[in-house]
């Protein structure tokens, strides 16, 4: 395993140094040592490697991942894995704002919980937080799936589009065009695989499942008070 410092080596070299890791790398174990909350860590990866940090990030960590798998030992600042593209992100502790905002494919997962606007415009990533979460999660979610072992804060899923909503716990209120939806055998299933790769100690039968009621998708003026 190949070691990098951050209380030795500038942010700037460290990502520098993950950065131009390529497909055809034989170093494909790393480890961060000392982030201390240092903001844009390891991001923009774009290699099957995997990358070990060991303490808590600032905001903005696994940014734009592509491939990586990437293994926080402590807690995530806002943004984490924003924008990612495919690969694995872990955050054993909490998570903050928008984690896994705007992302693409690939997995998120929290072992701890997760605040306001988790998901929020998500276009195709998969998102499983272990604990709960806050207000305005996939606010505008196109694609994707948000799992979520615990409960959820106000306004889940406004004017979402057609990304996957499964909770286990207590939803404290839908946003707009949000509804509950069937549990089908085929969600069942596809809740089982993601719950299985996050290690989720859950079994699908215990998830409700939400989604959009495809009434905001074009402006119509009966419903402008929803807008």
């Amino acid at each position: 395993m190949s070691t990098l410092d951050l209380a030795e080596t500038s942010l700037r070299d460290v990502n520098a140094a993950l950065q131009s890791l390529n497909g055809t790398t034989n170093q494909t174990a790393w480890e961060v040592l000392n982030p201390r909350g240092a903001h844009a860590l390891a991001v923009g990866l774009d290699a099957p490697v995997e990358v070990r940090v060991k303490g808590s990030t600032g905001y903005y960590c696994a940014g734009m991942n592509a491939e990586a798998t990437i293994h926080v030992e402590g807690s995530a600042g806002p943004g984490v894995a924003e924008n990612m593209m495919s690969g694995t992100v872990v955050i054993e502790g909490d998570a903050s704002q928008y984690a896994g905002a705007t992302g693409h494919g690939g997995l998120l997962v929290v072992k701890g919980n997760a605040s306001s606007r988790c998901g929020i415009s998500m276009k195709g990533i998969d998102i499983v937080v272990h604990g709960n979460i806050g207000h305005m999660a996939a606010f505008m979610a196109q694609k994707g799936n948000l799992v979520v072992l615990g409960d959820t804060g106000e306004a889940l899923g406004d004017s979402i589009y057609e990304a996957r909503l499964f909770v286990r716990g207590s939803v404290k209120s839908l946003g707009a065009d949000c509804i509950e939806k069937e549990m089908r055998p085929e969600h069942l299933e596809l809740l089982a695989g993601l719950l299985e790769r996050a290690g989720a100690d859950a079994t699908p039968e215990e998830f409700r499942r939400y989604g959009s009621a495809r009434q905001l998708y074009h402006f119509h003026v009966d419903n402008a008070g929803a807008y």
